[in-house]
């Protein structure tokens, strides 16, 4: 065999083994690799918007969170002042209830000492009647009499 005819032969088979290859193999493996790198950009994106997504809810989560703190404060402020305001209405109560029981109490002295002071002028006049008895019982005598008033006035 001549080398002209086994490398033409060579180049024949070369040539059949390339279109084979082109025709059969190759659609198949490019189609796969480009399959594949379909499915890493895919991925690319789905992470490049899940990032993104992340991001926002990540913003959202914050915002809220500001918000509910403020929300939080609002109602801390809110609930101290209210637990002032019911702190001075008790207080208010309790002077008004403090001055009632205040009146009461010198009303009711007051009348102790009226009823003390007619207790006493009913004893004074008993016992400027009984003085007296006892000095109309007796003759009219200064000196006597004299006695008798001291008398009265130790005992009054």
């Amino acid at each position: 065999m001549n080398i002209n005819s086994t490398l033409f032969l060579q180049a024949v088979v070369f040539a059949i083994l390339v279109w084979f290859t082109m025709k059969f193999v190759w659609p198949p493996i490019t189609k796969a690799l480009d399959e594949r790198a379909q499915k890493i950009s895919d991925g690319l994106a789905a992470a490049d918007k899940a990032k993104s997504e992340l991001t926002s809810a990540n913003k959202r989560v914050e915002e809220e969170l500001a918000k509910s703190r403020t929300e939080t404060a609002s109602r801390l402020a809110d609930a101290d002042r209210r637990a002032q305001v019911i702190v001075e209405e008790a207080k208010a109560r309790a002077t008004d209830e403090g001055n009632k029981i205040v009146a009461a109490a010198r009303a009711e002295a007051e009348q102790q000492t009226v009823k003390a002071r007619e207790a006493l002028r009913e004893q004074v006049a008993a016992l400027a009647v009984k003085g007296a008895e006892q000095i109309l019982r007796k003759e009219v005598n200064a000196g006597v009499h004299a006695d008798l008033l001291n008398r009265l006035q130790t005992e009054l």
